[in-house]
């Protein structure tokens, strides 16, 4: 059985298929076999993140370690012969799957996260955000209960407990950081801390928000592909963020992965 990785939360621009393509890109780099689905048929950021790297390489003669990608039909209904289907194409010829959900409550979604080993779920660094995992008082110091999302995550748990199945290991990253230290970004880390405990997941470092994410989506690359795609000399940017995913894929504590660049 390959290992699965699920990249959701119910809110769009987390960087949820950002975090998937770095993710699977370099579990490809480090030697690992890896699968990826994409499961929001209506924008498919990730699906275009990969056609944009098939593309590229295609164009530029380029050869690099690339995820196998399996595209879900548009087709609205039979959800989960869609996501069974996939996990039997890929599941014989893969160590990991990932499978990268919509910024919104669907059927796909709900199937994929009772089916995680690994939950990843990118989180912005504010309280907008925050809302999608708890509510909170209005100094932003007390919890009040557990959100929506966090409700689908339970019951997702209650679904596996009850299949025999691993429990699932639930990361969130505070992503999309910004480099200046306010009294929001302060209480924003207690609160993910302290909720963290009550409602049970890991708490693991993610990207901060920087220009070259946004450059490198055309082209289909991703941070560890810029020497090969012709980058002489990485700036300190690419370089900090670099040491961002090591630290990410290093969190995520992967079966069998040893972080080696």
């Amino acid at each position: 059985m390959a290992h699965k990785i699920v990249v959701g939360n119910e809110k769009g621009g987390a960087g949820k298929s950002t975090v998937s393509m770095h993710v699977a890109t370099a579990l490809a780099r480090i030697g690992h076999s890896v699968g990826v689905v994409d499961l929001d048929l209506r924008q498919k950021t990730f699906g275009r993140y990969m056609h944009n790297r098939t593309s590229h390489m295609a164009e530029a003669g380029l050869s690099l370690p690339t995820p196998l990608y399996h595209d879900l039909p548009a087709t609205e209904g039979e959800e989960e012969a869609k996501i069974h289907g996939a996990l039997a194409a890929l599941e014989p010829v893969c160590e990991f799957v990932l499978i990268d959900c919509p910024g919104s409550h669907t059927k796909l979604s709900q199937i994929a996260h009772s089916l995680a080993d690994t939950l990843v779920t990118p989180l912005n660094d504010s309280f907008v955000d925050f809302d999608l995992l708890a509510h909170i008082d209005t100094e932003g110091d007390r919890i009040t209960g557990p959100s929506v999302y966090s409700e689908m995550v339970w019951a997702a748990r209650q679904a596996r407990a009850l299949g025999g199945g691993k429990p699932i290991d639930w990361v969130v990253l505070r992503n999309r950081v910004g480099a200046q230290q306010m009294v929001n970004k302060m209480k924003m880390e207690q609160a993910v801390q302290k909720l963290s405990k009550r409602i049970g997941f890991r708490v693991a470092p993610g990207f901060s928000e920087r220009v070259v994410f946004r450059e490198l989506f055309p082209r289909g690359l991703t941070l560890l592909d810029l020497r090969d795609a012709g980058v002489r000399q990485l700036n300190m940017s690419n370089i900090a963020a670099r040491q961002e995913l090591r630290e990410l894929i290093k969190a995520l504590n992967l079966p069998g992965v040893t972080v080696n660049f």
